[in-house]
């Protein structure tokens, strides 16, 4: 190796570095079970698992990104202005082949403060055994849409992204962001609400 290969290599390391400092107007998170942990949906002799990470992370990230600019998924060492914590659901009613889906979004500031809580949900027809994943992905993609139109509204949470304050650290609120206090003491409407 020469040293104009080194001091390429290291100008690309530099840039690259450089390119990952800038912060992002929202950091996202969405629990490492989500990507570990199948959900299974039934009908009758028939079944299909999935992960709901993977599957929510594509829609979320260019759903948010259209509407508050820059936004990452969070890392250790990320920085962003605010942060909010994406925790999908997935039902399925085999008697009336109905998918249900749900999303709720807390969000919190740089420093882990809470700010907001959302819920997006939707419903689709269909059945199971008939490309379930793009299915999923549909009725997913109905749940950000409706969840988009509820924080689209909150003029906080857009000053938030816009004008917050940057935290260099905002990566270690991701790694706490389970033990950060919700917005409501009890959260009763996401434990009592009828499932469809």
């Amino acid at each position: 190796m020469n040293i104009q290969s080194i001091g390429v290599a290291a100008l690309i390391a530099v840039s690259s570095m450089t390119a990952q400092a800038a912060p992002a107007n929202m950091l996202i998170y969405i629990s490492p079970q989500e990507y570990t942990h199948s959900v299974k949906l039934w009908q009758y002799f028939s079944d299909y698992w999935f992960q709901q990470g993977p599957t929510v992370e594509p829609i979320a990230k260019s759903m948010l990104a259209d509407e508050y600019g820059d936004v990452a998924m969070c890392q250790v060492g990320s920085q962003g202005k605010s942060v909010v914590w994406l925790k999908p659901r997935m039902y399925y009613n085999p008697q009336m082949r109905v998918f249900y889906g749900e999303i709720k979004a807390s969000t919190f500031t740089s420093n882990g403060e809470p700010v907001a809580n959302y819920i997006g949900e939707s419903k689709k027809n269909g059945f199971l055994d008939v490309y379930p994943q793009k299915q999923i992905e549909q009725v997913y993609q109905m749940a950000m849409q409706d969840l988009m139109q509820k924080m689209r509204v909150d003029q906080q949470l857009k000053s938030l992204t816009t004008e917050g304050m940057s935290n260099a650290n905002a990566g270690s609120i991701c790694a706490t962001i389970a033990a950060l206090p919700p917005v409501k003491p009890v959260d009763l409407d996401y434990f009592l609400k009828p499932v469809n």
